[in-house]
Protein backbone atom coordinates (compact mmCIF):
# COMPACT_ATOMS: atom_id res chain seq x y z
CA UNK A 1 0.00 0.00 0.00
CA UNK A 2 2.48 2.87 0.80
CA UNK A 3 4.57 1.74 -2.47
CA UNK A 4 1.21 2.20 -4.49
CA UNK A 5 0.92 5.48 -2.47
CA UNK A 6 4.46 6.73 -3.03
CA UNK A 7 4.27 5.73 -7.27
CA UNK A 8 0.56 8.13 -7.27
CA UNK A 9 2.81 10.57 -5.10
CA UNK A 10 5.43 10.55 -8.33
CA UNK A 11 2.88 10.43 -11.07
CA UNK A 12 1.28 13.29 -9.15
CA UNK A 13 3.89 15.50 -9.41
CA UNK A 14 6.10 14.57 -12.24
CA UNK A 15 5.19 17.83 -14.10
CA UNK A 16 7.01 19.14 -11.44
CA UNK A 17 9.91 16.86 -11.02
CA UNK A 18 13.46 18.33 -10.76
CA UNK A 19 16.35 16.92 -12.33
CA UNK A 20 17.57 15.62 -8.75
CA UNK A 21 14.38 14.17 -8.15
CA UNK A 22 14.63 12.23 -11.79
CA UNK A 23 18.52 11.19 -11.25
CA UNK A 24 17.21 9.78 -8.31
CA UNK A 25 14.55 7.74 -9.93
CA UNK A 26 16.73 6.73 -12.42
CA UNK A 27 19.14 5.28 -10.24
CA UNK A 28 16.42 3.67 -8.30
CA UNK A 29 15.93 -0.16 -8.11
CA UNK A 30 12.52 0.14 -8.21
CA UNK A 31 11.61 -0.77 -11.88
CA UNK A 32 7.83 -0.66 -11.20
CA UNK A 33 8.20 2.81 -10.33
CA UNK A 34 10.27 3.60 -12.86
CA UNK A 35 7.74 1.99 -15.65
CA UNK A 36 4.95 3.87 -13.93
CA UNK A 37 6.58 7.23 -13.98
CA UNK A 38 7.62 6.26 -17.70
CA UNK A 39 4.77 5.87 -19.27
CA UNK A 40 3.23 8.92 -17.39
CA UNK A 41 5.51 11.05 -19.05
CA UNK A 42 4.87 9.31 -22.30
CA UNK A 43 1.27 9.95 -22.04
CA UNK A 44 2.18 13.57 -21.09
CA UNK A 45 4.18 13.60 -24.62
CA UNK A 46 7.95 13.99 -22.53
CA UNK A 47 9.27 11.46 -24.64
CA UNK A 48 12.76 12.19 -23.97
CA UNK A 49 12.17 11.43 -20.00
CA UNK A 50 9.92 8.58 -20.74
CA UNK A 51 13.10 7.42 -23.49
CA UNK A 52 15.81 7.72 -20.61
CA UNK A 53 13.35 5.77 -18.44
CA UNK A 54 12.10 2.74 -21.15
CA UNK A 55 15.57 2.43 -21.87
CA UNK A 56 16.38 1.40 -18.68
CA UNK A 57 14.13 -0.95 -18.47
CA UNK A 58 14.16 -3.01 -21.58
CA UNK A 59 16.32 -5.68 -20.49
CA UNK A 60 14.46 -6.14 -17.09
CA UNK A 61 11.11 -6.85 -18.80
CA UNK A 62 12.10 -8.70 -22.14
CA UNK A 63 9.20 -10.91 -23.32
CA UNK A 64 6.70 -10.05 -20.57
CA UNK A 65 3.50 -7.56 -21.11
CA UNK A 66 5.30 -4.67 -19.53
CA UNK A 67 8.38 -5.56 -21.90
CA UNK A 68 5.69 -5.57 -24.81
CA UNK A 69 4.60 -1.85 -24.02
CA UNK A 70 7.82 -0.53 -23.08
CA UNK A 71 8.96 -2.06 -26.90
CA UNK A 72 5.82 -0.47 -28.42
CA UNK A 73 6.12 2.92 -26.50
CA UNK A 74 9.80 3.40 -27.12
CA UNK A 75 9.04 3.33 -30.86
CA UNK A 76 6.18 5.87 -30.95
CA UNK A 77 8.72 8.00 -28.62
CA UNK A 78 11.27 7.95 -31.48
CA UNK A 79 8.44 8.72 -34.29
CA UNK A 80 6.87 11.44 -32.52
CA UNK A 81 9.89 12.98 -32.52
CA UNK A 82 10.38 12.24 -36.32
CA UNK A 83 13.58 10.43 -35.57
CA UNK A 84 11.82 7.75 -37.95
CA UNK A 85 14.94 5.55 -38.99
CA UNK A 86 14.99 4.51 -34.94
CA UNK A 87 11.53 4.57 -35.15
CA UNK A 88 11.59 2.13 -37.82
CA UNK A 89 13.95 -0.06 -36.23
CA UNK A 90 11.83 -0.70 -32.92
CA UNK A 91 8.77 -1.29 -34.64
CA UNK A 92 10.62 -3.91 -36.83
CA UNK A 93 12.16 -5.14 -33.66
CA UNK A 94 8.34 -5.26 -31.55
CA UNK A 95 6.77 -7.40 -34.78
CA UNK A 96 10.04 -9.93 -34.47
CA UNK A 97 9.99 -10.10 -30.24
CA UNK A 98 5.98 -10.47 -30.18
CA UNK A 99 4.47 -11.35 -33.57
CA UNK A 100 1.48 -12.70 -31.95
CA UNK A 101 0.82 -8.95 -29.81
CA UNK A 102 -2.51 -7.41 -31.00
CA UNK A 103 -0.38 -4.17 -32.05
CA UNK A 104 2.22 -6.67 -34.49
CA UNK A 105 0.14 -5.73 -37.44
CA UNK A 106 0.26 -1.76 -36.71
CA UNK A 107 4.35 -2.17 -36.22
CA UNK A 108 4.64 -4.04 -39.42
CA UNK A 109 2.95 -1.29 -41.09
CA UNK A 110 4.66 1.42 -38.88
CA UNK A 111 7.77 0.06 -39.70
CA UNK A 112 7.29 -0.10 -43.34
CA UNK A 113 5.74 3.57 -42.70
CA UNK A 114 9.07 5.03 -41.50
CA UNK A 115 11.67 3.32 -44.14
CA UNK A 116 8.80 5.40 -46.57
CA UNK A 117 9.52 8.50 -44.19
CA UNK A 118 13.52 8.09 -44.90
CA UNK A 119 13.17 7.60 -48.59
CA UNK A 120 14.95 10.26 -50.13
CA UNK A 121 14.18 12.42 -53.26
CA UNK A 122 14.95 10.62 -56.34
CA UNK A 123 18.18 12.36 -57.79
CA UNK A 124 19.97 10.09 -54.66
CA UNK A 125 20.69 6.78 -53.67
CA UNK A 126 17.70 4.68 -53.35
CA UNK A 127 18.64 1.46 -51.04
CA UNK A 128 15.85 2.86 -48.11
CA UNK A 129 13.51 3.43 -51.10
CA UNK A 130 13.87 -0.86 -51.43
CA UNK A 131 13.67 -0.97 -48.37
CA UNK A 132 10.57 0.33 -47.82
CA UNK A 133 9.00 -1.16 -51.06
CA UNK A 134 10.09 -4.56 -49.89
CA UNK A 135 8.43 -4.07 -45.95
CA UNK A 136 5.68 -2.73 -47.93
CA UNK A 137 5.15 -5.63 -50.43
CA UNK A 138 6.11 -8.10 -47.03
CA UNK A 139 3.25 -6.26 -45.43
CA UNK A 140 0.77 -6.28 -48.32
CA UNK A 141 1.34 -10.68 -48.19
CA UNK A 142 1.27 -10.74 -44.20
CA UNK A 143 -2.24 -8.87 -43.49
CA UNK A 144 -4.01 -9.13 -46.94
CA UNK A 145 -7.03 -7.76 -44.76
CA UNK A 146 -5.64 -5.11 -43.20
CA UNK A 147 -7.31 -1.60 -42.85
CA UNK A 148 -4.03 0.03 -43.64
CA UNK A 149 -4.07 -2.05 -46.63
CA UNK A 150 -4.67 0.77 -49.47
CA UNK A 151 -2.57 3.34 -47.49
CA UNK A 152 0.19 0.71 -48.19
CA UNK A 153 -0.33 0.22 -51.33
CA UNK A 154 -0.06 3.99 -51.85
CA UNK A 155 2.65 4.49 -50.12
CA UNK A 156 4.19 1.32 -52.76
CA UNK A 157 2.83 3.10 -55.75
CA UNK A 158 4.51 7.00 -54.55
CA UNK A 159 8.10 4.73 -54.32
CA UNK A 160 8.01 3.00 -57.67
CA UNK A 161 7.12 6.14 -59.26
CA UNK A 162 10.32 7.57 -56.98
CA UNK A 163 12.36 4.81 -58.85
CA UNK A 164 10.79 5.33 -61.98
CA UNK A 165 11.66 9.20 -62.04
CA UNK A 166 15.18 8.45 -61.10
CA UNK A 167 15.57 6.12 -64.11
CA UNK A 168 14.32 8.05 -66.33
CA UNK A 169 16.46 10.98 -65.13
CA UNK A 170 19.50 8.69 -65.55
CA UNK A 171 18.51 8.56 -69.13
CA UNK A 172 18.37 11.84 -69.59
CA UNK A 173 21.79 12.63 -68.16
CA UNK A 174 23.18 10.10 -70.40
CA UNK A 175 21.96 12.05 -73.62
CA UNK A 176 23.34 15.21 -71.99
CA UNK A 177 26.51 13.89 -71.65
CA UNK A 178 26.62 12.99 -75.39
CA UNK A 179 27.05 9.29 -74.12
CA UNK A 180 24.12 7.98 -77.03
CA UNK A 181 24.98 4.66 -77.17
CA UNK A 182 24.01 4.09 -73.71
CA UNK A 183 21.47 6.42 -73.59
CA UNK A 184 18.98 4.75 -76.14
CA UNK A 185 19.53 1.23 -74.18
CA UNK A 186 18.51 3.37 -71.30
CA UNK A 187 15.43 4.59 -72.57
CA UNK A 188 14.45 1.03 -74.84
CA UNK A 189 14.89 -0.55 -71.16
CA UNK A 190 12.60 1.63 -69.02
CA UNK A 191 9.88 1.37 -71.71
CA UNK A 192 10.41 -2.49 -71.11
CA UNK A 193 11.16 -2.07 -67.38
CA UNK A 194 7.61 0.59 -67.06
CA UNK A 195 5.20 0.07 -70.33
CA UNK A 196 2.87 2.51 -68.52
CA UNK A 197 4.97 5.05 -67.13
CA UNK A 198 3.60 8.50 -67.70
CA UNK A 199 6.72 9.52 -69.37
CA UNK A 200 5.97 7.32 -72.64
CA UNK A 201 5.48 10.11 -75.01
CA UNK A 202 8.61 12.07 -73.70
CA UNK A 203 10.68 8.85 -73.84
CA UNK A 204 9.79 8.41 -77.78
CA UNK A 205 10.82 11.87 -78.35
CA UNK A 206 14.00 11.62 -76.61
CA UNK A 207 14.79 8.33 -78.61
CA UNK A 208 14.16 10.36 -81.64
CA UNK A 209 16.28 13.64 -80.60
CA UNK A 210 19.15 10.57 -79.43
CA UNK A 211 19.18 9.06 -82.49
CA UNK A 212 19.72 11.57 -84.35
CA UNK A 213 22.64 13.16 -82.66
CA UNK A 214 23.69 10.01 -82.52
CA UNK A 215 24.06 9.44 -86.52
CA UNK A 216 25.24 13.30 -86.57
CA UNK A 217 28.38 12.05 -84.72
CA UNK A 218 28.21 8.42 -85.98
CA UNK A 219 30.84 7.14 -89.07
CA UNK A 220 29.72 7.24 -92.30
CA UNK A 221 28.78 3.54 -92.23
CA UNK A 222 26.46 4.03 -89.05
CA UNK A 223 24.75 6.91 -90.30
CA UNK A 224 21.80 5.21 -92.56
CA UNK A 225 20.88 3.01 -89.56
CA UNK A 226 20.85 5.81 -86.93
CA UNK A 227 18.96 8.22 -89.08
CA UNK A 228 16.57 5.32 -90.22
CA UNK A 229 15.98 4.70 -86.27
CA UNK A 230 15.40 8.31 -85.77
CA UNK A 231 12.58 8.36 -88.44
CA UNK A 232 10.70 5.51 -86.62
CA UNK A 233 11.09 7.11 -83.77
CA UNK A 234 9.45 10.28 -85.00
CA UNK A 235 6.64 7.91 -87.02
CA UNK A 236 5.80 5.75 -83.60
CA UNK A 237 5.87 9.39 -81.75
CA UNK A 238 2.93 10.97 -84.48
CA UNK A 239 0.84 7.22 -84.78
CA UNK A 240 0.73 7.13 -80.84
CA UNK A 241 0.18 10.93 -79.87
CA UNK A 242 -1.00 12.77 -82.80
CA UNK A 243 -1.95 15.52 -80.33
CA UNK A 244 1.42 15.24 -78.72
CA UNK A 245 2.76 18.69 -77.44
CA UNK A 246 6.74 17.77 -79.27
CA UNK A 247 4.38 17.34 -82.87
CA UNK A 248 6.07 20.65 -84.24
CA UNK A 249 9.70 19.45 -83.06
CA UNK A 250 8.94 15.63 -83.92
CA UNK A 251 8.19 16.43 -87.66
CA UNK A 252 11.10 18.91 -87.89
CA UNK A 253 13.52 15.90 -86.49
CA UNK A 254 12.06 13.75 -89.22
CA UNK A 255 12.20 15.73 -91.67
CA UNK A 256 15.84 16.83 -91.50
CA UNK A 257 16.70 12.96 -91.16
CA UNK A 258 15.04 12.15 -94.23
CA UNK A 259 16.74 15.18 -95.34
CA UNK A 260 20.08 13.48 -94.40
CA UNK A 261 19.07 9.88 -95.73
CA UNK A 262 18.25 11.32 -99.31
CA UNK A 263 22.28 12.33 -99.43
CA UNK A 264 23.48 9.01 -98.23
CA UNK A 265 24.13 6.85 -100.88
Amino acid sequence: MKKRLLILAVLGFVAFTSCNDFNRLVKSTDNEMKYEVAVDYFERGDYNHALQLFDLLQASFRNTPKGESITYKTALCYYYQDDFEIAGYYFKRFVQTYPFSKDAEKAAYMSAYCSYRVSPESGLDQTNTHTAIKQLNSFIEQYPNSDSLQRAQKLLTDLNDKLEEKDYNICRLFYRMENYSAAITLFENMLKKYPNTPHREEIIFDMAKTYYDYAENSVTEKQRERYESCVEQCNTLVYLYPNSQYLQDVNSIAAKARKKLENIK
